[in-house]
């Protein structure tokens, strides 16, 4: 029997279980505004979708030795996980180092990143001022942001970093 028409049947089946009111095989449910909204954490280059709150290097590198050293190194030179520091220059290279502050073009994607993904045996667990923390210590290694630098939603976006023009567009827009 083919097996297109078995996915067919057997949708067929599920959808008639379901009830007729309901399209498809009935699971799950409908989410709601106050679900979506929770789950909306991107954060766009030009850093719309900031939230609130501040964070700075010293409290950054506390912040990464307690929750992030143990996978990414010292200095975010890498680990068992990822180099996040360093290689800025070297990917026109034969050995390229690719971090974030080598290959990233916005700083803002790290704050999106960290702050959707890390650490990785809690992902989403960080404050936002510990990812804005965080990511004025890993800016501050390769010295893309002063040591003393605080970063929060005016000054994130406007971090320069060094791969910044590396690529190329290819949609006509503006």
């Amino acid at each position: 029997m083919d097996r297109p028409f078995l996915f067919a049947a057997g949708f067929a089946l599920l959808s008639t279980v379901a009830g007729a009111a309901q399209p498809g095989p009935g699971l799950g449910r409908p989410a709601s505004p106050a679900a979506i909204a929770a789950a909306d954490l991107s954060i766009s280059s030009d850093g719309a979708n900031l939230p609130p709150g501040s964070g700075t290097v010293a409290r950054g590198a506390q912040v990464y030795a307690q929750k992030c050293m143990s996978c990414h190194g010292p200095d975010g030179a890498g680990g068992p996980l990822d180099r996040l520091t360093g290689g800025i220059g070297t990917l026109a290279e034969a050995n390229r180092v690719k971090t974030v502050a080598s290959f990233w073009p916005h700083a803002t994607t790290l704050f999106d990143y960290i702050r959707r993904a890390m650490p990785i045996q809690a992902p989403q667990s960080l404050a936002d001022e510990e990812v804005y923390s965080l990511v004025a210590y890993l800016l501050s290694v390769d010295g893309i942001v002063a040591k003393d630098a605080v970063m929060d939603a005016q000054t994130l976006p406007k971090v320069r970093m060094p791969n910044r023009d590396g690529f190329v567009r290819r949609d006509p827009k503006p």
